[in-house]
């Protein structure tokens, strides 16, 4: 009778650890699941916290004309495109290797950029004063800020998530005064794209109110 209580008595005993280590297994689980889900949000933060910041230099890089530093931005392999207006034209819109935009950015060369909106008269211009009459129209600098998110929107098609389905991308966005009744607003927008890990810029796309 002793012998037969003391096999059950082991055999609960076994059966109580048994369970213990299964609840311990799980709550192990469990904790690390979260902490994946921790690290990913992190890694999230830290994309928009590097593009935010390279937002800022592209800016003051630009504003202060210091070409060089935005040179080193473009994508090694994609080179950059730029677009006078919200829709992306692939075959269109100038695009430049990192060495064709250090070679023509001090020359007096003349590109064909685009057809203005309203007038249809087609802009040209050096890449120079481009970058000083159309992409720079206002100071961005004083913008308000945006990371993957659209803040404007005129009628104007925009296709930026078609023609760049995989990339981020930061808006700047400056609202029209009373005088026009708001239509007078603009936006700066930079494409990035990684590349053996580090981001570069692949567009920049200006867009406002068109007609």
């Amino acid at each position: 009778m002793r012998k037969t209580f003391f096999v059950l008595s082991l055999l609960f005993i076994l059966s109580c650890e048994k369970k213990q280590d299964k609840k311990s297994t799980v709550s192990t689980d469990h904790l690390k699941s979260s902490h994946e889900k921790i690290d990913s949000k992190k890694d999230i933060l830290s994309k928009e916290e590097v593009l935010k910041k390279m937002n800022e230099e592209l800016l003051k890089a630009l504003k202060t004309e210091n070409y060089n530093t935005f040179a080193n931005y473009i994508h090694p392999q994609k080179g950059v495109r730029f677009s006078m207006y919200a829709f992306v034209e692939k075959n269109e819109d100038k695009h430049f290797s990192k060495e064709d935009f250090e070679k023509f950015l001090p020359s007096k060369t003349i590109f064909t950029w685009g057809s203005r909106d309203g007038s249809g008269e087609i802009y040209k211009a050096t890449l120079k004063t481009y970058f000083k009459d159309w992409v720079l129209k206002k100071d961005f600098t004083k913008s308000e800020y945006s990371f993957n998110q659209f803040v404007a929107g005129g009628n104007s098609l925009n296709n930026l998530s078609e023609i760049y389905p995989n990339s981020d991308f930061t808006e700047n966005y400056i609202s029209g005064t009373e005088k026009y009744g708001g239509m007078d607003w603009n936006t700066l927008r930079f494409v990035f794209e990684k590349f053996e890990g580090k981001f570069y810029i692949v567009a920049v796309i200006n867009d406002e109110w068109t007609i």
